[in-house]
């Protein structure tokens, strides 16, 4: 296996390969045993991997003309005091391993824990009303006894309101941006992202001095609703980022909380339309996102991530295999393919991904056991 430097560099080069998405890298990985290996393989290897059998020699040959640039990439990063997580790297949010559509690669600057014990998502319009604000407030003050970190987008209106609450709060708080680290937009709130990296920090996708594109903030939503536990909506209009998220994050099975408004107000129209299509419950205040997650103030450090939350969070497919190692002790990859129904190339793919979260161990004779 590669080094965590090597491992950054050639996981960076392979994520920049065009048309690479998260199903064919990770399938990669699984199959050549890291990214570098992949340029080790043979050709009639690699044109096993799923979904790339006729553009394996396109694929590599453009892995390593990226080589360079990836390297310059992170040298560019070292000097801007920028931190890059890849896939493989130990600090990688597990919350986004478990979404389909999880970034090949993180750009973060601050001390940003990306694997908080606790976190909130809060979002809504940029065009907020006193209300909001007010409402917003409270629910981050409600919220401090059980030390949540707070996901917002840095955007105006209630993203920017719930960053600096939680400053006064003494809260960490992450803002995932639609452009890189280190452009903040909008420029006004350049204070508030420095004051943010005392405690918590900025994360994108987007590698230093990309072009920002509108396009970038839809995609950054399921980010914001990746990561958080639960996600509250405070003030929508009928369409809009917030919206969007909060769509998201039903559709990861997340908790989704929207703040009912004023009907004639069109600042409440996506809230009270979440709340009537049911896909997100009616906040009354911060029990119950107590009750939803089973949260205590008396013990706010306990961790989101034992191994039974690390496990409901996964696909059921993961369950399943996880399930299987558990009752064995150890078990073969190929009775697992045969207990599970699931191909092999995927099930390598599923168990490496395991393997990099720590849940399970490879054992000679392609065996596998708990961690």
């Amino acid at each position: 296996m590669s080094s965590p430097n090597e491992t950054t560099l050639h996981e960076l080069a392979l994520s920049l390969v065009p048309n690479i998405g998260p199903a064919v890298f990770r399938s990669i990985l699984a199959y050549a045993g890291d990214a570098k290996g992949f340029l080790n393989i043979s050709k009639g290897k690699a044109s096993k991997i799923s979904r790339i059998s006729n553009k394996v020699v396109e694929i590599r040959n453009q892995f390593e003309k990226n080589l360079p640039i990836a390297e310059k990439t992170l040298n560019d990063c070292l000097k801007k005091e920028i931190q890059v997580s890849t896939f493989s790297s130990l600090d990688y949010p597990l919350r986004l391993k478990g979404i389909d559509d999880f970034p090949l690669v993180i750009y973060k600057k601050g001390i940003c824990d990306l694997n908080p014990s606790r976190s909130i998502g809060i979002v809504g319009t940029r065009s907020c009303t006193e209300y909001g604000r007010a409402v917003t407030k409270k629910i981050i003050e409600e919220l401090a006894p059980y030390q949540p970190t707070i996901i917002s987008g840095l955007a105006y209106g209630i993203d920017i309101d719930a960053h600096r609450a939680a400053l006064q709060n003494d809260l960490p708080t992450i803002a995932f941006m639609g452009s890189s680290v280190d452009n903040i937009y909008p420029a006004i709130h350049k204070s508030t992202a420095k004051e943010m990296c005392l405690s918590g920090g900025l994360a994108s996708e987007y590698a230093p001095g990309t072009t920002m594109h509108p396009s970038n903030f839809p995609q950054r939503n399921r980010l914001i609703a990746g990561m958080s536990d639960a996600l509250i909506v405070v003030e929508a209009a009928i369409k809009g980022g917030a919206l969007i998220t909060a769509e998201i994050a039903y559709g990861y099975n997340k908790e989704v909380f929207a703040v009912p408004g004023n009907l004639q107000s069109q600042h409440s129209e996506g809230c009270n339309k979440l709340i009537s299509k049911m896909k997100a419950s009616i906040f009354t205040g911060v029990r119950d996102i107590e009750e939803a997650l089973s949260w205590s103030k008396e013990n706010p450090s306990e961790s989101q991530f034992s191994k039974e939350k690390k496990w409901s969070m996964l696909p059921v497919e993961d369950q399943q295999i996880l399930k299987l190692i558990k009752e064995k002790q150890s078990v073969e990859i190929d009775q697992l393919a045969m207990l599970t129904d699931i191909s092999l190339p995927l099930l390598a793919s599923k168990l490496l991904n395991l393997e990099f979260e720590g849940m399970i161990r490879s054992l000679p004779g392609k065996r596998y056991s708990l961690a």
